[in-house]
């Protein structure tokens, strides 16, 4: 089983030099290099131009790279796609911001092919509108070249009203929403950020809670976040062992011919073998990238 640990997506501004060049160190799994909110629009084509060379630069080791572009409806969204397209290092994925619909979609599907995106550059989409989320079925369905979904709830509470709270009351529809059409379509699904940056423990909480909705991972908006993430969304020691026992008495039970098999008093079945498996997969490719 192969897999791609995805448990700390950092954003880092594209028009920040020093930030480029600390990603290149941070042990985050993957990076989103921003052009979007986290750029003032007198920045816009100077966070583009030192995007496209930190990609064409390199040294980013095992990290993932995702770039946020602007939105496509936007005076810079279509630019942004075809800068990046054309650099001589394309990054693992373009995150699309501002997506309502289906269509949406399919016309970023299209700006990628008249930009001649190549077909190792996957699209992803932030779920951060009303709309979204109501569409998010259809949303995620909507293109094979769609990859994964990253959650923008400061977007959604400015849409909505819905105030931040430490248990995310007004935001459990939409995540629940998002995972079960991510998990319906193959996708992967990163949980939206937390902005109190002085509070580790509310982090930890709300790291705790993304894994336990079923989110893949946490975007992140500082390095010092990355470590909590990571340790949430990893299986622990005792998750590992149990792992390993799962297996190992349901492969025993097979060869001797017998049905059932009972672990710690617990039932095993094929879908705690394969959850089992899973969480192996990952701890041996967080592993193999540290």
């Amino acid at each position: 089983m192969s897999i791609r640990p995805r448990r700390s997506l950092l954003y880092m501004p594209g028009s920040n030099p020093r930030a480029l060049e600390k990603a290149r160190t941070l042990p985050a799994d993957g990076l989103i290099l921003d052009m979007e909110d986290s750029v003032s629009p007198d920045a816009k084509q100077l966070a583009r131009e030192q995007i496209v060379a930190a990609l064409e630069e390199g040294g980013y080791g095992h990290r993932e790279l995702l770039v946020r572009i602007n939105a496509l409806s936007t005076d810079w969204g279509l630019d942004d796609i075809k800068a990046i397209c054309a650099s001589g290092t394309a990054p693992d994925a373009v995150l699309i911001p501002k997506i309502d619909t289906a269509a949406d979609v399919q016309n970023a599907i299209a700006a990628f092919e008249e930009a001649g995106c190549p077909d190792s550059v996957d699209m992803w989409i932030m779920v951060e509108t009303p709309a979204c989320i109501i569409n998010i079925g259809e949303v995620a369905a909507a293109h094979p070249r769609l990859k994964g979904i990253v959650m923008g709830t400061s977007d959604l509470s400015k849409d909505t009203r819905v105030r931040h709270t430490p248990d995310r009351l007004g935001f459990i529809t939409a995540l629940n929403l998002s995972v079960y059409a991510a998990r319906a379509n193959g996708l992967e699904v990163i949980d939206g950020v937390q902005l109190d940056l002085e509070n580790d423990e509310l982090l930890a909480i709300s790291c705790e809670q993304g894994r336990d909705l079923g989110f893949d991972g946490k975007s992140l908006i500082h390095p010092k976040q990355v470590a909590a993430a990571n340790e949430a969304f990893a299986p622990g020691e005792a998750e590992i062992a149990s792992a390993r026992e799962i297996i190992e008495a349901f492969e025993a039970a097979r060869a001797e011919g017998k049905g059932v098999v009972v672990v710690k008093g617990r039932l095993v079945e094929n879908l705690h073998v394969e959850e089992a498996k899973r969480n192996l997969a990952l701890a041996d490719a967080i592993a193999a990238n540290t």
